[in-house]
């Protein structure tokens, strides 16, 4: 079997085009006050709960709380792909080439800090500009921020703005685990790997340990995104095609899980590792003339990602006037376009020298 069958090109960019777009409705809609807010670092029995009270009155907000709920679930979407992606790159594409360890992460950390740059100024200078915006830089925090460390600092949640940026440095982090435990070496250091990072989250869980703030912050690192990368390195090694039966079956008993298991901590742990399998089960069951509207959007996903939270500062406060929709729409149109732009400014700034 011929391996890109397993992810071809059209699905991983359509998986990329609904993942963002999860990720970006996310981060405007949970900022709205009357929103339900999202279990991501830590867990809040009562937060999946006040989710199904919206869904049971069927309220015309509905769709705010859906994305603020659970559109944060397009992270484990991108970090499968990472996982299939350098897996098929290093050890499948270049199988006769050794990856040396320092030209990997520095040439990985060129990639990132380029697509991020312009994006980090220009949300500062909003923020600046903007009486009620973010007004907390300090040396301390940038440099943390450019080398992408910032994520292994105290209290994240407060010193990581853009707030979406912390996917830079959990992306660099799990870069360099694959290069320096995971290459071309037996998937059972794979698994192993998911099982100890599964273990550490349910020690620093409050029932263990007492408080949420641990969890919270190891689960901004490689630890909390560990299983959705790891299966897409599995994936790539041993996934094997299915009938469209299984895939249906797939996707419906994980939509299933998705949803039921966000009530209990210990399931909701598991849960990316559904949300996984049930995009990549709905995207195989898709002719691709159906796929075309979110491969198109997953072509310009990174810049999305860079753009949107520079527009959210701008747009959000016509949403909490009570212009809701009208903001949302506005913020999506003009996320397209500037990530365009975006996209073409990215060509005056030089790539970091292949591998």
């Amino acid at each position: 079997m011929n391996k890109q069958q397993l992810l071809s090109i059209a699905e991983s960019k359509a998986l990329r085009g609904i993942a963002i777009l999860g990720i970006i409705l996310h981060n405007y809609c949970h900022f709205l006050g009357f929103a339900v807010k999202e279990n991501e670092y830590t867990f809040d029995a009562e937060k999946p709960m006040m989710m199904l009270d919206r869904l049971c009155s069927l309220n015309h907000y509905l769709f705010v709380h859906i994305l603020s709920f659970f559109g944060h679930y397009g992270v484990p979407v991108f970090l499968f792909i990472s996982g299939f992606g350098l897996v098929m790159k290093y050890e499948y594409k270049n199988k006769d080439k050794e990856t040396r360890i320092l030209p990997f992460v520095r040439y990985n950390y060129a990639k990132l800090l380029r697509l991020m740059f312009l994006g980090y100024i220009a949300f500062a200078v909003v923020s600046y500009l903007d009486p009620h915006g973010y007004h907390g830089y300090t040396v301390g925090r940038v440099v943390a921020q450019l080398f992408m460390y910032i994520n292994i600092l105290p209290d994240p949640d407060h010193i990581i703005k853009p707030g979406p940026y912390w996917y830079f440095g959990l992306t660099l982090q799990l870069y360099i685990v694959y290069r320096l435990l995971l290459y071309r070496r037996k998937s059972a250091y794979t698994i192993a790997l998911i099982a100890v990072c599964w273990i550490l989250q349910t020690v620093f869980s409050p029932e263990m340990y007492g408080s949420w703030d641990s969890l919270n912050r190891i689960r901004y690192n490689f630890i909390g995104g560990m299983l959705p990368f790891g299966m897409g390195m599995l994936y790539a090694r041993h996934g094997r095609l299915l009938p469209k039966g299984a895939y249906a079956a797939l996707a419906v008993v994980s939509a299933a899980v998705v949803f039921w298991g966000s009530f209990n901590f210990h399931s909701w742990l598991w849960v990316p590792a559904f949300i996984v399998i049930g995009a990549v089960s709905t995207f195989k069951l898709l002719p691709e003339w159906a796929l075309k509207p979110c491969m198109w959007t997953g072509v310009i996903s990174s810049s999305l990602f860079v753009v949107h939270p520079v527009l959210r500062e701008i747009i959000i406060p016509m949403s909490r006037r009570g212009q809701v929709f009208t903001g949302i729409v506005i913020y999506l149109v003009a996320s397209v376009l500037c990530a365009w732009l975006f996209m073409k400014l990215l060509k005056f700034i030089p790539k970091p020298k292949s591998i």
